[in-house]
């Protein structure tokens, strides 16, 4: 049996946003020189983890950016 938080991967749709929290989680393992593969015990996909961490590193935020409204 599955609880919650172990199966976020598959209730979360694309269009889902994660929490600020979890976010925070992942900058901070990494902050903790923690490897992707380390961050993937969070329950949240590869794909997922290095995006956040590579908006990061590029940004300085994990929040969402506006897009130009086309």
């Amino acid at each position: 049996m599955q609880t919650a938080s172990t199966n976020i991967c598959e209730r979360m749709g694309r269009s889902q946003q994660l929490s600020e929290f979890k976010c925070g989680a992942m900058i901070g393992c990494h902050l903790c020189n923690k490897s992707i593969r380390d961050i993937l015990l969070l329950n949240i996909p590869q794909s997922t983890v290095s995006g956040i961490v590579r908006k990061w590193k590029q940004l300085g935020t994990t929040a969402t950016q506006p897009t130009n409204g086309l």
